[in-house]
């Protein structure tokens, strides 16, 4: 979209992933008013949905209508309902300006089912006198169907979310199709036509609010007073847009999701390993530039290779794992993804690569852990697995590492931070160093008490620890550059050379 109007944004994000989102969408988007709060980053950019579209490492993207402080909590459920409905609720010009930007961004301004002439004339009614007995009708069952009597989202409850919808937000559902009629229906278009545009409501409440009020409560408020605010008609199954309302102890936020699927959902990944968001944000760490050899000695499914190989395809990736069926998922995945010129893949153990040494620009890995992996003493997997990757690291390389909690805490104490601001990468979407979630120094990026992995790999300096979530678990992405060559020159070979 060429000259795009500047717009507000906001994008959720994995705990921890806020600080490398927010420096993303400044080098990418060249994004202005940058706010980073707990699972959220508001920006403004004058950006096209192509441009949106590309951001790694968010999960969902909105469209800006409302950021708030919180709403006051009141034991009035009535006024506390009221005091919602207000935030939402604007004057119907609001709302034009909301959906005329909307379908710019969606190229949408010819398209059949958008808002038209005579729907924007029923948006500018402020009353609902001027609609017939049969439409009241037809929006009060609407209203009904807004929201689902299943879907009550209380303190300690989850909602139930429908397929393919982010597990993240209660997404509003009907329990039956027969409670509103869809935009194909036929059923009473005289109605329809005069209801004209077509929405659903999303809520999250969390906090204070939600021990007063449920989603459903809120949700269904909501709807109703935008039936009567607006003229629209409420379709659950497909929408027109979707209203998200965001209410909890840190902010109310209201807005348009603009696409209809995560921007975490990656197309090309066809069996789903480490989460794409963390893998890119661990890419992003590694500074890989063009002609770079990179390296994943415990590969998996190939995750953090094709969310490299994707973002920077000027350089050239290898992939090792000692697991068969891990290989077979990874080389179908680069076949999904198109980049079989740009991976290589080999079996091997990380303890012992067939690798020349002192030979990548970057090592980048995942160190398995936890109940799925089998893994009842992770410290033990440090040492063996470092000591490869360390030797395969040419002088002035990265390594990149996820690690579990326990093995956070035997790495801690590695080296002494390097300090200072990191080199950018080609993206520059990579935070400042040494930021934990909360955006204070780690306490493993100040240095500690010599440990024994101090002692091996004294070649490695730490210049960056990163908390991150990976749903239930919580991990840590350590960052190093190798500054000096390795006690241990291991094995020799010959050069090796990029596919």
């Amino acid at each position: 979209m060429a000259a795009a109007e500047a717009g507000r944004f906001f994008c959720t994000a994995g705990r921890g992933l806020e600080p490398f989102l927010a420096r993303e969408v400044r080098a990418r988007l060249g994004a202005t008013e940058v706010d980073c709060v707990s699972g959220k980053v508001f920006f403004r950019a004058a950006a096209g949905l192509g441009q949106l579209r590309k951001l790694r490492s968010g999960e969902r993207l909105f469209l800006l209508l409302k950021k708030h402080s919180p709403l006051p909590v009141s034991g009035s459920r009535g006024k506390m309902l009221q005091e919602i409905k207000s935030l939402v609720i604007e004057e119907p010009k609001y709302w034009l300006a909301i959906i005329s930007f909307w379908r710019k961004l969606h190229g949408q301004e010819g398209r059949t089912g958008d808002v038209s002439k005579e729907n924007a004339s029923s948006l500018k009614r402020k009353s609902e006198e001027e609609i017939n007995t049969a439409s009241k009708r037809q929006k009060t069952e609407q209203v009904r169907a807004v929201v689902s009597e299943e879907c009550q989202v209380k303190v300690g409850e989850t909602c139930v979310v429908p397929e393919k919808m982010s597990s993240q937000e209660c997404w509003i559902e009907s329990k039956t199709s027969s409670e509103f009629p869809s935009k194909g229906s036929g059923e009473n278009p005289a109605v329809n036509e005069k209801l004209g545009f077509s929405f659903r409501v999303s809520c999250r409440c969390s906090g204070a609010i939600a021990k007063i009020l449920t989603s459903q409560e809120i949700g269904r408020a909501v709807g109703l007073a935008l039936v009567r605010q607006c003229g629209w008609r409420a379709d659950l199954r497909d929408p027109d847009l979707e209203i998200f309302v965001h209410l909890n102890d840190i902010h109310s936020v209201v807005g348009i999701p603009l696409f209809r699927l995560p921007l975490a959902n990656r197309e090309y990944i066809k069996t789903a390993g480490l989460r794409s968001t963390v893998a890119w944000a661990m890419a992003s760490l590694a500074e890989i530039s063009a002609g770079a050899l990179v390296l994943d000695p415990m590969c998996g499914l190939g995750t953090i290779l094709l969310e490299a190989a994707k973002e920077w395809p000027e350089a050239c990736y290898w992939g090792a794992d000692i697991s068969d069926s891990q290989l077979e998922g990874a080389n179908g995945n680069i076949r999904t993804a198109g980049l079989m010129d740009k991976i290589e893949l080999l079996k091997s153990s990380v303890k012992a690569l067939p690798l020349p040494s002192e030979s990548f620009d970057s090592v980048i890995s995942d160190i398995p852990f936890g109940k799925k992996f089998k893994t009842t003493n992770d410290a033990q997997l440090l040492p063996d697995s470092l000591q490869e990757m360390e030797r395969v690291l040419r002088v002035g390389g990265t390594l990149v590492l996820l690690l579990s909690q326990e093995l956070h805490r035997h790495a801690d104490g590695l080296t002494k931070c390097a300090g200072g601001d990191r080199a950018d990468g080609d993206s520059g979407a990579a935070p400042a160093p040494a930021l934990s979630v909360d955006g204070n120094s780690s306490s493993s990026a100040q240095g500690g008490g010599e440990s024994v992995l101090s002692r091996h790999f004294g070649s490695l300096v730490l210049e960056g620890v990163y908390a991150v979530s990976l749903g239930k678990t919580e991990a840590f992405i350590h960052k190093y550059r190798k500054a000096s060559a390795a006690g241990n020159s291991g094995l020799s070979g010959p050069e090796l050379k990029g596919t």
